[in-house]
């Protein structure tokens, strides 16, 4: 079940913080319950996207962002990601959520979000592709950038963002189609 209780507290925290660029760093407070374990007694890779999700929802409202969405009935949904779980964390745990917007083409919005331990050691790292969805599909970036208020000017993609970019036109989509189609044939 999605943490609402959780979202409650988080965006309220967010409204009375100072407004941030959406390329500023968003940071925000988290603490790791009994229900975000997994059966090794540490922070579920599942609960942890459900949890990123709290810190870019802060960010977008600190920014503006869910303001826009809301007058203009725009929605912003995912459309990839990448995760690299380094160290786990455990129940009771508190940690440290940063959240960013690095960059933007002319579909999608891309996002860096981080969870790091009181010592300073970061747990795990997550790029995100996102694109905010209007009735008639995508609304680019320089849109929502214009409807925000902001420059609509993307900063310089780093060279790791635009190789994930990369390689993610290069990935088949619908996925295993060819494979499935060889191995019922072998199968028969």
């Amino acid at each position: 079940m999605f943490p609402f209780v959780r979202l409650i507290k988080d965006m309220l925290v967010a409204s009375r913080q100072a407004p941030i660029h959406p390329t500023d760093i968003h940071v925000s407070h988290h603490m790791v319950w009994p229900w975000d374990l997994d059966a090794f007694a540490e922070l579920n890779n599942g609960r942890t996207l459900t949890l990123y999700d709290l810190g870019r929802l802060g960010m977008g409202a600190r920014s503006g962002l869910i303001g826009t969405l809301r007058t203009k009935k725009w929605s912003l949904t995912m459309a990839g990601s990448s995760v690299r779980y380094r160290r786990r964390l455990h129940a009771f745990q508190r940690f440290e959520m940063r959240s960013r917007t690095i960059c933007w083409d002319d579909k999608f919005f891309y996002i860096e979000q981080s969870m790091w331990k009181p010592d300073g050691t970061c747990t795990s790292h997550v790029l995100y592709r996102a694109a905010v969805t209007s009735k008639n599909g995508i609304v680019p970036p320089r849109e929502v950038g214009e409807a925000m208020g902001l420059d609509t000017t993307s900063p310089p993609t780093p060279d790791w963002v635009a190789a994930w970019i990369e390689a993610e036109a290069m990935r088949p989509w619908p996925p295993m189609q060819n494979v499935a189609k060889t191995h019922l044939r072998e199968v028969a």
